[in-house]
């Protein structure tokens, strides 16, 4: 009887001949994983044999040549690479606006003001700095944002979350941007660079703000007086304080008050003796730096502060304060003990 079983099992085994499904599933699971990282929603294109199928007199699956094309096809799609950097792209838009990085290309205009964008999406963006529109609010103070990402950041002042730290010195940040700039202090980068006179910075705000010593411009004003600053803060900031008296910045040793706190840093020194800034010709030491820098002047022979009435130069402005009063005929606190003749 056994004998006569496995002749029968033989039989069928030559009439009817198994597919290698077994083969098949592995790759087109293969591709499956690879759709889903991704992100794609379509549906795939190969069709997965199930019992039903297999018994079926119609079904009509694709060969494994096919299901091989496909994949091949699937991984083409996905392996669009950058000829200049090497960098691999998902889709072929991606490579397009990747190669823009290279070519300095910006197809998308602002009609307001003429500025250029390599995205259309960084042109949306931008259009909300004309139109004043904020749609991303906060929605524990109800402060309104331009973009998402700038919500997500503001976020964390409330949290308190600090996610981005430093490698070097362990310090955290809210945002990657502030720790990628951090950063630099460690590698001494500078990687923007004045047109004009080639000074650099490791922040690009840091050039912004720069460019208004070559420029003259002043653009935040004080609605108090209309003084001018090129820098809202700490300049227009620290001037208000003039106007409102705030000194918020106490020692806590003597308990005198500063509108600054670099003002407050350099009198902490007055009791802790510290003086960090040393002159490098005669080796003389401050406890701030712009005391160094009226220093040099003795060595440099400069006089940058000059009188108008009669034309003499001065290194420091306490000596030019001071020599005014002769022309005016007011006394100067500064005139004793510190100018003579």
């Amino acid at each position: 009887m056994k004998k006569e079983q496995d002749e029968l099992c033989t039989s069928l085994g030559q009439s009817y001949p198994v597919f290698p499904q077994i083969k098949k599933e592995p790759e087109e699971l293969c591709c499956s994983q690879e759709e889903e990282q991704l992100g794609l929603k379509q549906e795939t294109d190969t069709i997965v044999m199930t019992p039903d199928d297999e018994e079926s007199d119609h079904s009509e699956p694709k060969s494994n040549t096919d299901q091989l094309l496909q994949c091949d096809n699937d991984k083409a799609k996905k392996s669009l690479i950058c000829d200049i950097c090497g960098r691999a792209c998902k889709y072929k838009s991606e490579l397009i606006t990747h190669h823009r990085t290279h070519t300095g290309e910006k197809p998308y205009s602002c009609v307001t003001c003429g500025k250029s964008f390599s995205r259309q999406t960084s042109l949306t963006v931008h259009m909300r700095c004309h139109t004043g529109e904020k749609p991303y609010s906060c929605g524990t103070c109800g402060k309104s944002f331009i973009q998402p990402s700038n919500l997500a950041a503001h976020m964390r002042s409330h949290t308190g979350e600090k996610p981005y730290s430093c490698g070097t010195c362990g310090k955290s940040f809210s945002q990657r941007c502030t720790v990628t700039a951090h950063m630099r202090c460690h590698t001494g980068e500078k990687p923007y660079a004045c047109n004009t006179c080639g000074k650099r910075f490791s922040q690009q705000t840091n050039v912004t703000t720069h460019m208004r010593f070559h420029t003259g411009e002043k653009p935040y004003v004080c609605n108090t007086c209309g003084k001018r600053f090129s820098h809202s803060s700490p300049y227009l900031t620290a001037h208000m304080r003039c106007h409102t008296g705030e000194k918020p910045y106490v020692c806590n040793t003597c308990g005198k008050s500063f509108t600054q706190r670099s003002h407050l840093t350099g009198h902490m020194r007055c009791h802790t003796g510290e003086r960090p800034y040393s002159c490098g010709t005669c080796g003389k030491s401050f406890s701030q730096r712009t005391h160094l820098t009226g220093h040099m002047r003795c060595h440099t022979g400069e006089k940058p502060y000059v009188c108008n009435t009669c034309g003499k130069g001065f290194s420091q402005r306490t000596h030019l304060t001071a020599h005014m009063s002769f022309h005016t005929g007011e006394k100067c606190e500064h005139t004793a003990g510190i100018y003579t003749a």
